[in-house]
């Protein structure tokens, strides 16, 4: 990726795909060149949650939304500690950010972290590609970056496909760090981070959980080293087949009968452990206005999502896997897509989207509980 800040609202963009289509607009963020997945997310609201949130480390996020930037970005709902989207994608940009806490323009803060972006193209046509395509390689060029499309295009299929990419440690937390209770506390928690949000530990803290987050490459003896009531496993980008250490981690603690919960990649991990496949979806679930049912309650949530890849496991049975009985929790109504797991004859579940859903809706968030009831339930 080459990068400038400079000029940025007038410089001319394209946008071109690895199937040969291009869109061209006006440079949004950076100047210069970038590569990824080319997505879309669904959600109205919630961009600053979305841009920050690791499980897009490699992606072009495209906006369906068609005007976005208008509360501008503050400083209290980034999801880490950086923007991890490779590039960004928006029809219509504010011109003048309005919201009391904001702080600075989305251009500038996408400028400022040197993401490349691009602006006025057709996000509703370029979405509808992707619909009936699928996900695929894209490079947004602006400035000096733009040349003869030929050559773009030739760069954008060099750029590495997201089939077969191990990223979790490369967005992880290097070092373990805790996040103490919200008042008393009940539970200690060791979550592995392969791409954490920073809702995640707070939703568990609210709760009375010391959550002592880890680094990806942790080990079964780094975990039980923290004396854990329950163990959960966090959302983060890539392919799952690649995840050979953290399913080599769950299973350990499968073994010892923990309870367990795991979100989004952590789902994946899950589906990995109890021996069923995982497969790339045509072009995925990103947005916070997806249905999904619970099948053990009957109830519909409206949930948030970010995911590229799915677990394959029968709808229609319980499945016997070396840890129990195993079973689909939660599906998507759109696609039937599994959305959740969970294990029968022991304390361990998991959900495909996102329960902390920083930015909304909040459907979800009873899965918090529900992990609760599993540690207390162990303890008693």
């Amino acid at each position: 990726m080459t990068i400038s800040t400079r000029g940025a609202g007038k410089a001319p963009a394209v946008l071109v795909l690895e199937d040969g289509r291009s869109f061209r607009g006006r440079a949004y963020g950076a100047v210069g060149e970038t590569f990824g997945e080319a997505v879309f997310s669904t959600g109205m609201t919630g961009y600053q949650e979305t841009l920050t949130d690791p499980s897009y480390h490699r992606q072009v996020v495209v906006m369906t939304a068609p005007h976005v930037g208008n509360t501008g970005v503050n400083d209290e709902d980034p999801e880490s500690k950086r923007i991890w989207v490779s590039g960004y994608v928006v029809r219509d940009p504010a011109r003048v950010p309005s919201n009391w806490r904001s702080r600075r323009s989305l251009d500038e803060e996408l400028a400022s972290q040197g993401v490349v972006g691009i602006s006025g193209i057709d996000t509703r046509a370029l979405t509808r590609h992707l619909r009936e395509r699928g996900a695929m390689r894209v490079g947004i060029f602006s400035g000096n970056a733009v040349q003869d499309e030929g050559v773009l295009l030739a760069k954008v299929r060099q750029a590495p496909e997201m089939m077969g990419a191990d990223l979790a440690a490369e967005v992880a937390t290097k070092e373990t760090y805790v996040v103490p209770a919200v008042g008393t506390k009940r539970f200690t928690v060791a979550a592995i981070d392969l791409g954490i949000k920073g809702m995640t530990p707070h939703r568990m803290a609210e709760r009375g959980i010391e959550v002592h987050v880890l680094p990806a490459t942790a080990t079964l003896e780094d975990v039980y080293a923290v004396e854990p009531d329950g163990v959960f496993f966090s959302n983060g980008p890539g392919d799952p087949s690649t995840a050979d250490h953290p399913v080599s981690v769950m299973r350990g603690v499968l073994e010892r009968k923990t309870p367990l919960f795991g979100i989004c990649f952590g789902n994946q991990i899950l589906g990995r452990s109890l021996g069923f496949g995982t497969y790339k979806l045509k072009y995925g679930h990103r947005g916070i206005n997806q249905p999904v049912q619970d099948r053990t309650t009957g109830k519909v949530e409206v949930t948030a999502h970010n995911h590229g890849f799915a677990v394959d496991a029968p709808l229609d049975r319980v499945s016997d896997t070396e840890f129990g009985r195993a079973e689909v929790s939660h599906v998507c109504l759109n696609d039937q897509v599994v959305e959740g797991l969970q294990l029968l004859d022991q304390p361990a579940f998991s959900v495909q989207y996102h329960p902390e859903a920083a930015a909304g809706p909040h459907d979800a968030a009873y899965l918090f509980d529900r992990f609760v009831t599993l540690m207390e339930g162990q303890r008693a």
